[in-house]
């Protein structure tokens, strides 16, 4: 006998405890498997999951204070008073097994855990496309479904949408923090808080949302609290934060001046070289000016995240100096490290009379981590980061076509690794940061081989219609529509589900993509955008050995997927 128990009581303390106390041992000398829900103000809710009430035999609800029973329509139910199992918890089950019947009175309530609980959440990721909003979406289904008041505010690639008003702060009970890039907090201060990635609440929803009400502190908002790492959070997945919270800002500038590059030459190779004409003035904008502005923007905004505003004008001078003496992305990378840990030891070692206090933000910490960061670029870290960067361009441009095939797999394979995750977007952070540098053939590598898992999953529900069930299909359709984007994203759900196949088969075609890109010689003008910046003449060339270096990762990662997949009836079998 399988049981599915819920317990509640109007304070959430004493009754609902002991009840499912009593009735987990009752269950377990009955020999019967009783998963149990106890609706506590106190201690953690578990709460019953859509498998478990789908597996129960027979549902008991012990409860004195109204539920949501919504969730257990065409289930046999037996509900009583939550006092009439205190006494005997055994004979109680029994009975409640033998009366159950089919659930005919809906009560459409938030449960006792999670009456009047509202969540109110951010979702941040550092291209602000896919994750930002699937995170989202998790969050969102989820939360409703355990029973709470749910609003997340994503600040995705066009901005903050759903934002969180005063007042939806004010009511709610949990903030979580959903985010791979450095967000303000100070309108969280004095509510409870929870931080964590945008990964974890896509694929650990639940769980993440569980632990948030378990261990989520009190926020208290200082000048720097917004970046200090939670207690959770180890200082490398900080690091990477604030790296990607560069890589954030500046992309918009690398996509703007990437295609605006393309666009002029349109007019021919050459023709930006004529003074007066459209193609110099596409070229002056695209490549002086918004080409000119990614490293400063990038070391700027890691600083940022790192000191808040007192780190960002030494940030954006460390970033021109990085560009100026020709460190390039890498250059830029350490000046924002510097100029924020700078500016961020300054903020929390010099103290000032209050009379002097408001001077700090607006002289000392600018003054001083600006000629920090600038002697450092100058003096340390310019010269020997120009000559690796002067090396690396050197070495792109004159490898030969073994060297090229090798980059390129290594690349594709890392863009195929998590689909999203912190490799992906290291092997995507490189590829940007060479743009700045005029080496487009890694960037092409990496975008066709980003494109591969969410392509290579549509088609694989196509290839193999009968393993997969019917949302499972969709799925498979709004992968392939996404892949065509270059959101790998859109692969998740079929590697959350059956990752010993489908992340083999994805690296596999990511890397014959990667290689392929490589030795045909594609080159890429634009970061992001997928086949749709086919639009823009000469953004990707050659076009057509580019669409088939993509095409045969796809079909290899389709076709090996639709192969290995196990069929939903065998697996429910194996199970």
């Amino acid at each position: 006998m399988k049981l599915a128990i819920v317990t509640a009581c109007p304070s959430g303390i004493a009754n609902s405890i002991i009840a499912a106390g009593l009735l987990e041992k009752a269950a377990s000398e009955l020999n019967w498997e009783a998963q149990i829900e106890c609706q506590s103000s106190v201690i953690p809710v578990q709460a019953l999951t859509e498998q478990q009430i789908e597996d129960a035999d027979c549902i008991i609800i012990a409860s004195n204070t109204e539920i949501d029973n919504s969730r257990f329509k065409g289930k046999k139910v037996y509900q009583s008073d939550i006092s009439e199992c205190l006494l005997d918890a055994k004979k109680y089950l029994q009975n409640a097994a033998d009366n159950a019947s089919p659930l005919t009175q809906i009560t459409q309530l938030s449960s006792a855990a999670a009456a009047s609980k509202k969540i109110v959440a951010v979702t941040a990721c550092p291209t602000g496309v896919a994750h930002t909003f699937m995170a989202a979406a998790a969050l969102e289904d989820k939360g409703k479904e355990l029973g709470y008041q749910v609003k997340v505010e994503t600040r995705g690639s066009v901005g903050a949408k759903n934002q969180l008003s005063a007042e939806d702060i004010k009511e709610a009970d949990l903030v979580i923090i959903a985010a791979d890039i450095e967000v303000d907090l100070a309108r969280f201060d004095g509510k409870k808080l929870y931080k964590t990635s945008t990964g974890s609440a896509l694929k650990k929803t639940e769980q993440e949302i569980n632990k948030a009400f378990a261990e989520a502190p009190v926020y208290q908002h200082t000048a720097n609290a917004a970046n200090n790492s939670s207690d959770n959070q180890v200082q490398g997945s900080a690091v990477y934060k604030h790296l990607m919270t560069g890589v954030s800002h500046m992309l918009p500038l690398v996509v703007a001046g990437g295609l605006l590059i393309a666009l002029s030459f349109v007019f021919g190779i050459e023709a930006f070289k004529e003074e007066g004409t459209l193609a110099a003035a596409l070229m002056n904008i695209g490549g002086a000016s918004a080409f000119a502005l990614m490293v400063p923007v990038l070391a700027g905004f890691i600083a940022f995240s790192i000191a808040d505003r007192p780190g960002l004008a030494p940030g954006l001078i460390g970033g021109m100096l990085a560009s100026s003496t020709g460190a390039g992305f890498l250059g830029g990378i350490a000046a924002g490290f510097v100029a924020g840990y700078a500016a961020k030891f300054i903020a929390d070692k010099v103290q000032l009379p209050d009379s002097m206090a408001a001077l700090k933000p607006i002289l000392i910490i600018p003054l001083a981590a600006s000629l920090i960061t600038g002697l450092v670029m100058i003096y340390i870290v310019g010269g020997p980061v120009s000559s690796v960067m002067a090396g690396l361009t050197e070495f792109l441009s004159s490898m030969g076509s073994a060297n090229a095939v090798l980059l390129g797999i290594l690349l594709g394979s890392m863009m195929c690794f998590d689909l999203g995750g912190p490799v992906n977007k290291t092997a995507y952070t490189f590829g940007v940061g060479l743009l700045a540098s005029s080496s487009y053939l890694p960037m092409a590598a990496i975008m066709a081989a980003g494109m591969v898992p969410a392509l290579g999953m549509g088609l694989a529900t196509f290839l193999a219609k009968s393993k997969f069930i019917s949302s499972e299909a969709e799925a498979g359709k709004a992968s392939f529509v996404l892949g065509l984007c270059f959101i790998s994203e859109g692969a998740i759900p079929f590697a959350a589900k059956d990752p010993m196949r489908v992340i083999p088969c994805c690296i596999a075609g990511g890397a014959l993509t990667g290689g392929l890109s490589m030795l045909f010689g594609a080159q890429l003008m634009a970061p992001h955008g997928g086949l749709f910046v086919l639009l823009i003449p000469g953004a990707i060339t050659p076009v057509l050995m580019y669409l088939a270096a993509i095409a045969a990762g796809t079909a290899v990662t389709g076709f090996s997927y639709a192969f290995l997949k196990r069929s939903e009836a065998k697996q429910l079998a194996a199970a």
